[in-house]
């Protein structure tokens, strides 16, 4: 057995996500389970270089779990021949930290939304391009279970044709007076990069093109439905950002997709974000871990009638999709891909492109908003 050893610039892991899901339940379960196997006895090891703006708190992290490599100098760390370079930072700082990486020849894996504007975001995709590096861009909730098992229905034609999608997504984010916030503040504050529009459409983006099709038009109204809210420190701030849209979507071949995203929203559903999708044949609601379906041979005849009370049990009317399989973590799932691309070049391509489409759909929406009207989304070329 040959060990290949992959050195990664992990910027930003001292955030939630950054932390919890691409370091400890990516790269450091990557470890725990030898390494990622590349066939004909090749393993992959990766070897994570922390990289952020407070030593502190980096020190903090490796010691917890036994690294030695970490640093505050981005370009020391580049000019040292990483060969990764991960970005999970605030997204005003990412653009450029990634301009830095492609010029060093490092190939580059990030978080999204890739850059602020759809410019910046053509412009990396365009670098990268010329640079010849390999790049790629976290569109997580692909690998989701539920959405697999989505997925395996369309695959599958189980639909027949996609009529719609109704997408319900979000919970309610305390403002953080009596209660601490579940997110951070600069969440709330749209010249720090927030608001749940540039958030939230690039997922949408991702996950419609890839099980049905791309998004040609789009209509969104946008809100600030708390807009005072108290930050780490317990300082009160002005929420300055959206933190609810509410959008449809038009999709290339005629099916339509109606999708609410809020973070000042109580949840009544089974799961945080579920889409339900309705097609001549048969119906399915997914959401995180978990899918129903209806076949149509199997749909109840219930009729409209306000004077008696229902008695039809409608949830009990569905049917559980099965597993089928054992389902990793979706981060790491991706980055396995990602890693495997980088090593032997298999295909991939959720990449800056894909990305680029994302912070597209995110400033169409809010130009839609602003104008009040509904807008074309053309496709991108490079």
């Amino acid at each position: 057995m040959t060990k290949r050893i992959v050195r990664i610039a992990m910027n930003g892991v001292t955030g939630r996500m950054g932390y919890r899901q691409h370091l400890v339940r990516s790269i450091l379960a990557l470890r725990e389970q030898g390494g990622l196997d590349l066939g004909d006895g090749d393993v992959l090891w990766p070897e994570p270089v922390l990289v952020g703006r407070r030593a502190d708190a980096l020190r903090r992290i490796a010691d917890r779990h036994g690294l030695t490599a970490y640093s505050t100098d981005l370009d020391a760390v580049l000019a040292d021949g990483v060969d990764i370079y991960f970005d999970a930072q605030v997204t005003p700082a990412r653009a450029e930290a990634l301009k830095k990486a492609i010029a060093a020849g490092t190939h580059v894996y990030t978080e999204k939304p890739t850059a602020t504007d759809l410019a910046a975001a053509l412009d990396l995709a365009r670098l990268a391009g010329a640079a010849g590096i390999r790049h790629g861009v976290v569109q997580d909730k692909l690998f989701l279970p539920g959405l697999w098992k989505l997925k395996r229905l369309v695959d599958g034609g189980y639909f027949g044709e996609v009529l719609s999608i109704r997408g319900e997504f979000g919970y309610w984010v305390f403002e953080g007076d009596w209660q601490d916030a579940q997110r951070p503040s600069w969440n709330y504050r749209a010249e720090d990069g927030g608001g749940i529009t540039v958030d939230m459409f690039p997922h949408w983006e991702y996950l419609l093109r890839e099980l049905f099709g791309p998004v040609t038009s789009v209509f969104a109204h946008l809100t600030t439905h708390v807009p005072r809210r108290w930050d780490e420190r317990g300082t009160p701030y002005e929420a300055t950002a959206d933190d609810a849209a509410y959008a449809v979507f038009g999709l290339a071949g005629g099916a339509v997709a109606q999708i609410n995203s809020s973070w000042a929203v109580r949840v009544a559903r089974d799961e945080l974000v579920e889409f339900q999708v309705d097609g001549t044949h048969g119906s399915a609601v997914a959401g995180l871990r978990n899918c129903r379906v209806q076949h149509r041979s199997a749909t109840p005849k219930p009729v409209w009638n306000p004077d008696l009370p229902t008695t039809e049990p409608f949830r009990d009317q569905w049917l559980e999709v099965p597993d089928n399989t054992v389902f990793d973590n979706g981060f790491k799932t991706q980055w396995e891909l990602f890693l495997r691309h980088v090593a032997l070049g298999t295909p991939y391509h959720w990449d800056l492109a894909a990305g680029a489409r994302g912070v597209q759909l995110a400033e169409l929406g809010l130009r839609s908003h602003a104008e009040g009207r509904r807008l074309e989304v053309p496709e991108l070329t490079l």
